[in-house]
């Protein structure tokens, strides 16, 4: 895995200077833009880490990075930094999941808390992703019968109205059910079911 990176994008060079030099003292990794468009053009945003962003510059601003990112569906946590930040602004970064809106000057401690906040969230949801590639993979393990099982177990439906639903018998029910337990690595139904919520999976059978 990458090291962790806290990207910083700002038009003001001194106060980008100032960030970074901050940032490494804390022995932090650090990559600055003077703009949006470099970001994107220079950097990986799958890299783990978080993004500190201004709000206010020429030509994409950060509010507009933000949706850029979110329609690309790439999670990077955000943090917004702006010495002219408005509360509607605030309350759209955060409702559009940016870890915090912080005024130039922000204080050290405050940011750095932020920061490390932004981190964590950030190896919270890459393995939370990881996890979902994990069970995608069991799931693509199973046979078409068995996914089929799958689904209308993970429903909630008995054995004997799985074989009813499909036409066959229980027992042949029971025996899926086995196979599937073994190849997706489940000790119990409730786990199933958990992997079945993950991908959005095991709604009620009419």
């Amino acid at each position: 895995m990458n090291p962790t990176t806290i990207f910083i994008v700002d038009d003001d060079a001194s106060h980008r200077d100032s960030l970074q030099f901050l940032l490494e003292s804390a022995g932090l990794e650090v990559r600055s833009f003077s703009s949006a468009r470099d970001f994107l053009d220079g950097a990986d945003p799958e890299t783990p880490g978080c993004l500190l962003l201004d709000v206010l510059m020429p030509g994409m601003s950060g509010l507009d990075l933000q949706n850029e990112l979110l329609n690309a569906k790439i999670s990077l946590p955000i943090i917004f930094i702006t010495g002219h930040g408005t509360i509607p602004m605030s309350v759209r970064a955060v409702k559009s999941g940016a870890v915090d809106f912080l005024q130039k000057p922000c204080d050290e401690q405050d940011l750095l808390r932020a920061i490390h906040r932004a981190i964590e969230q950030d190896r919270r949801t890459r393995r939370e992703k990881e996890k979902l590639r994990e069970i995608h993979k069991l799931i693509d393990s199973l046979s078409p019968r068995e996914h089929e099982v799958f689904t209308h177990l993970v429903s909630g439906m008995l054995n004997k109205q799985v074989a009813y639903r499909l036409g066959t018998t229980e027992r042949t029910i029971k025996a899926h059910r086995r196979r599937i337990m073994e190849k997706m690595k489940a000790d119990s139904m409730a786990d199933l079911v958990r992997y079945a919520e993950k991908l959005g999976l095991g709604k009620p059978q009419d």
